[in-house]
């Protein structure tokens, strides 16, 4: 037997690691999609893995083989070498599959790394026992035994990278790195194995090979393999783009605006916002955004939030990145971003949201609130820097809208004290903390009691009495207003039975609504119940509603007050004149009263104010609606309101809100009871 000495080609050596390494990052990259789907995608992703994880350590092998030159021509068996790609196609599924496996184990990791060991070694000495005759091959135990150690280790290594790696998606110089460290795991193993390996060739036959002499396939099948291995890893390239461009896109993409949406915000922040360093977070809102989508459609909502989400895009710069969170909520986020950055955003994405729109015609005038939160300032992580964006979001918006607001200690302590009235308003009810306080309704014409307004109060039981201006809010936020509303008609109309049967007064009661009360749509049945068990006359209780209640869902609106009218109620419309102009619908609208708004009656002697006021009362002659003009505190408001033809007045100068007992002893001061009565 003639001993045979081979020399390897260094290009062809260089040419075999980047196919292991190419194939390994092919893998590294499928994994991660292996990780975040389930069911049949998950098969069909972990077949394809192993398939390209499999065929790229099995060209490497052949490569390899082929980089080593023996001076002879090399035939291999096809069967075997078929059965040494399968191999490694089945080690790789197997251990792809129990590390895809979330919460994997060390013991289940350990056997995985021994499962892909083996596949590695078995692909590699199969494919050198395809090797045929005259060549034979012999081996060296102990470089064996280190050439399966090699191979164990370094698929364990591999393994525990791909586990750990599986939820980083795109490009990433880790998954490069790990690459690397496979591709040289993968030829470390294959070039051990070949140092174990010694060829051997009779002379008979290395006399008679030298007389045909070498011959050419060896070239291209060197060709064939390296063009199929490329041909296999462009394929899964275009999966990953296909999966990638189409299918993520759906994903994480907002299909209306084209902006990263909520899903891929959580993967933001797991790769690119750490909170580590300087970053910050704008958490913006569209203001009365639901009256565009109430009053001109969806399809003009849809076209505002598009155009939002244009001038969005048009005002960040640099790593500046935008979000819609749904609805009309948007979110601008950097990782590198500073205070001073932040706050010139904010000023100009509000300045530049309140430009008009052109919406169907029709030229649009909104405004945007943002929030501001700051890393590592308010937080580091998603949830703090969102809560406290949140926070100051909610403050840009109780300060009248159309601004920022930054996050500070103020913001703090306002966002506690509204959680601990929010979390204590729900017990109120029970708790029978709530109050009714009522304000006369003057006819100043007539010089006597008209009406009351019912106004619902909270006294809080480490409090104090809370404003209504903070509880409502609230109660209209968390829906509780409508079982308020509920115990307040309850007993506004008991107690107006009461002081019926009493002969301390006989006037109509109005109770203000809120807009959830009549979204829930049994606003008829609450007042039906409320009048039913007090037995009083229908024509003694009035709905108050406000303007904006009235331009929401009119039709809706309508047909509940129709039923209210139905039964005998009275309606009025409170604060006309300050809201969305419901003037073109106002004729349509089955109430009873218009109130001027105690704005205009303070303003009263500005010559503006007067012609406003004087409309709204020539507007409720005309409509046959009765005129009440609110905040009435001095002598030269009454004497301009009655020159001008409103007689009925409520505010200070009558008297305050006053609780049932007050209010009682107010009666007798005035001598109610009697048809003359005038204001002590």
């Amino acid at each position: 037997m003639h001993h045979m000495q081979g020399e390897y080609n260094n290009w062809i050596i260089a040419l075999s690691f980047f196919i292991a390494m190419a194939a390994s990052y092919s893998a590294f990259d499928l994994a991660g999609k292996i990780s975040r789907v389930s069911g049949r995608s998950r098969t069909i992703w972990l077949a394809i893995g192993s398939f390209i994880m499999g065929a790229g350590v099995w060209s490497m092998h052949f490569v390899g083989m082929m980089a080593f030159h023996l001076g002879v021509n090399v035939q291999y068996n096809v069967w075997t070498t078929a059965a040494s790609m399968i191999f490694s196609i089945g080690a790789s599924f197997i251990a792809f599959r129990v590390t895809s496996l979330t919460n994997i184990s060390y013991w289940r990791r350990i056997f995985a790394g021994l499962y892909m060991g083996a596949g590695i070694v078995g692909m590699h000495y199969t494919g050198m026992a395809a090797i045929e005759e005259p060549v034979i091959v012999t081996y060296n135990a102990s470089m064996v035994a280190l050439s399966v150690g090699i191979a164990v280790g370094a698929s364990y290594a591999a393994l525990f990278l791909f586990s750990k790696l599986s939820r980083v998606q795109g490009f990433s110089y880790w998954k490069l790195i790990c690459s690397v460290v496979m591709g040289h795991a993968v030829c470390g193993m294959h070039y051990t194995g070949m140092m174990a390996t010694n060829f051997q060739m009779s002379a008979d036959a290395l006399a008679v090979h030298h007389a045909v002499g070498d011959s050419p396939p060896q070239f291209l099948m060197l060709i064939t393999v390296v063009m199929a291995t490329f041909l296999i890893l462009a394929i899964s390239a275009g999966f990953m783009f296909f999966d990638r461009t189409v299918l993520e896109r759906m994903a994480y993409y907002d299909a209306l605006t084209g902006l990263l949406n909520r899903h891929r915000l959580l993967h933001y922040f797991e790769t690119s916002f750490t909170g580590k360093e300087t970053g910050f977070l704008l958490f913006l809102d569209l203001d009365r955004f639901k009256n565009v989508n109430d009053t001109l459609g969806h399809d003009a909502g849809d076209i505002v939030i598009k155009e939002t989400a244009e001038r969005l895009k048009l005002t960040v710069t640099g790593d500046q990145t935008v979000f819609r969170l749904g609805g009309d909520e948007f979110l601008v986020a950097s990782a590198k971003g500073s205070k001073d950055d932040a706050l010139e955003l904010a000023g100009n994405i509000v300045r530049v949201l309140r430009k008009p729109m052109d919406v169907a015609g029709s030229e649009i005038h909104l405004t945007i609130s943002v929030g501001i939160s700051l890393a590592p300032d308010h937080g580091t992580d998603r949830t703090a820097l969102l809560k406290t964006a949140d926070m100051a979001l909610y403050q840009a918006k109780e300060l009248g809208r159309n601004q920022y607001r930054l996050f500070d200690e103020e913001i703090d302590r306002q966002y506690v004290r509204r959680m601990e009235l929010e979390r204590d308003l729900r017990k109120a009810l029970a708790n029978e903390e709530l109050f009714v306080c009522y304000q006369p309704k003057w006819d100043a014409k007539e010089n006597r009691l008209i009406g009351l307004e019912a106004l619902m109060r909270w006294r809080h039981p480490e409090l104090g009495l809370v404003s209504p201006a903070e509880f409502i809010p609230i109660a209209e936020e968390t829906g509780l207003i409508v079982p308020m509303t509920r115990w307040m008609l309850r007993d506004v109309c008991a107690q107006n039975r009461n002081w019926q049967k009493r002969r301390m007064a006989n006037v109509r009661i109005s109770v203000n609504m809120s807009i959830r009360v009549f979204e829930g749509g049994a606003l008829a049945q609450m007042v039906h119940d409320a009048l039913e068990s007090s037995n009083l006359d229908p024509s003694l209780l009035e709905l108050e509603i406000t303007e904006s209640i009235a331009m929401q869902e009119v039709a809706d609106t309508v047909e509940q007050l129709q039923q209210l009218r139905a039964l005998g109620v009275h309606v009025s419309m409170d604060d006309f004149g300050t809201g969305y102009s419901s003037l073109g619908s106002l004729d349509e609208l089955p109430i009873d009263v218009l109130k001027i708004d105690q704005s205009f009656v303070r303003q009263s002697a500005m010559e503006s104010k007067q012609a406003i006021i004087s409309t709204i009362i020539a507007i409720a002659g005309h409509l046959k609606l009765q005129v009440v003009a609110e905040g009435v505190e001095t002598q030269e408001q009454i004497e301009f309101l009655l020159s001008r033809g409103c007689s009925i007045m409520q505010g200070y100068y009558y008297g305050k809100p006053m609780d049932t007992k007050s209010i009682e002893q107010w009666f007798m001061d005035n001598q109610v009871s009697g048809q003359l009565m005038r204001v002590k």
